[in-house]
């Protein structure tokens, strides 16, 4: 070995002094791009304050492109030392009209040690409001952070994160495709994200809750073709079934088994979103420009229909509670969320504002309230009335849009995902709202 190689291997093993195994470019990059990102603890400074931080966001290519030079300089150095878990198994039987793997995906997590503290202390978000604190300086895509089984859940690109809600650094993380924004949905123990969703293709991964071991891969059968304007396709509900919309029909899938339960018809179809009542009694599906139809679970019959009249795009991301539905309509700045009280749009209320800039903002159903982000208010309401329980000013620095979205409750505590495009920050925030908007 000569002085550049033992230069090269003695910097690996301060990256991760563990016992060895097998070295992959993905465990490099995405190691080298934590420390780029800084592992230390620093004085507390306001995040907005760093206009040069998104810096941070080119350093997984920094790192990436640093494996490759260590790659190329020594072929020796083989082994990476990082701490290992084996894959988690799920056996179960397949339905006829469903093609289903269960075996552990050979794309294993990239195994991040577990965190013993945060990186770093929290940071007040200058003029954040609720008092909003960023605990992790990860970008992550608007919409998809999620809490259950005691961890935050968020996409980031090609990657599924598993997040500490203590400290903000990323536990776990593993190779996952997402082909349509959507939450993703956690039953039992397995976190589901939809990899395939285009044409007459639809296709369900499943994660482990802990260890984000791939452990099921699930093609469901589609009527006709999917919807070309669907958001919000995948959701669960009564008996932790999977409600997927699959062109003109719904399809209802036993997580634990992989098996479709049942196809239910929507000849109105194809269907861009789909939401089930918290009594498991309803489902609720959208189709054409704005139309909303609920359909009987006991029955699997239609129940009722309604329309909004004067818009020429699809509504999405339904939310079901108790007292109806929330979704979403328009795009961009003309993006809106409103609340239809027992399904009814003929009833409709305007709850939130378009956010624009490239922004997105999609109603959540979480602690017993409903939450609305975006780039204007932050607002969180009665799930049974739809009634604004809170509502604050989102702020901007100097002129240029913030976003707050992505609310989910968890432990106690409240979660959202904060981008600031000016300093071009981004991370998971916590904030502390009003008692009003307690459940």
């Amino acid at each position: 070995m000569n002085t550049e190689e033992r230069q090269l291997a003695d910097m690996l093993r301060r990256v991760a002094p563990e016992p060895p195994r097998q070295v992959t470019v993905e465990d490099v990059a995405f190691r080298l791009a934590r420390q780029a990102g800084g592992s230390g603890r620093r004085r507390h400074r306001e995040p907005r304050a760093r206009h040069g931080g998104w810096a941070r966001g080119w350093a997984p290519v920094l790192a990436a492109a640093s494996v490759f030079v260590v790659a190329g300089a020594s072929a020796g150095i083989a082994t990476l030392a990082t701490s290992h878990r084996g894959p988690a198994s799920s056996a179960g039987g397949a339905s006829p009209s469903a093609s289903v793997s269960t075996a552990a995906s050979s794309l294993a997590p990239s195994q991040v040690p577990t965190s013993v503290g945060p990186s770093w202390p929290p940071e007040r978000v200058a003029n954040g409001m609720w008092g909003a604190e960023l605990i992790t300086r990860d970008t992550f895509n608007q919409d998809s952070l999620t809490s259950g089984n005691g961890s935050l859940y968020a996409i980031s690109a090609d990657y599924l994160n598993r997040i500490d809600p203590a400290t903000g650094d990323i536990v776990d993380r593993a190779r996952a495709s997402t082909a349509i924004a959507n939450l993703p949905v956690i039953t039992g123990n397995t976190v589901w994200v939809v990899s395939s969703y285009a044409g007459r293709s639809v296709v369900l991964d499943g994660y482990d809750g802990k260890t984000l071991a791939q452990v099921a891969s699930v093609t469901v059968p589609v009527s006709g073709q999917v919807s070309t304007t669907a958001s919000g396709v995948l959701t669960t509900g009564s008996g932790g079934y999977l409600y997927v919309a699959a062109g003109s029909s719904v399809v209802v899938l036993n997580p634990s088994t992989r098996e479709v339960v049942k196809q239910i018809s929507v000849p109105a179809g194809p269907v861009g979103s789909v939401a089930v009542s918290p009594d498991g009694s309803k489902l609720y599906v959208s189709v054409g420009p704005v139309e909303l139809l609920t359909y009987s679970l006991a029955t699997d019959t239609k129940a009722g229909s309604s329309e909004m009249t004067g818009l020429t795009s699809s509504a999405g991301n339904l939310v079901a509670t108790a007292g109806g539905v929330w979704g979403t309509a328009g795009v961009g700045m003309s993006e809106w969320t409103w609340f239809a009280p027992d399904g009814d749009l003929s009833r409709v209320v305007r709850v939130g504002a378009g956010v624009g800039a490239g922004l997105s903002s999609i109603p959540t159903a979480s602690g017993g309230t409903v939450w609305i982000g975006g780039s204007n208010t932050l607002v969180c309401a009665s799930p049974v009335t739809g009634e604004v329980r809170g509502r604050v000013t989102i702020p901007t620095d100097g002129g240029v849009l913030e976003y707050f979205g992505s609310v989910t409750v968890g432990g106690g505590r409240t979660y959202a995902y904060y981008q600031n495009l000016r300093a071009k920050q981004a991370g998971v925030i916590t904030l502390t709202p009003p008692s009003a908007c307690s459940g």
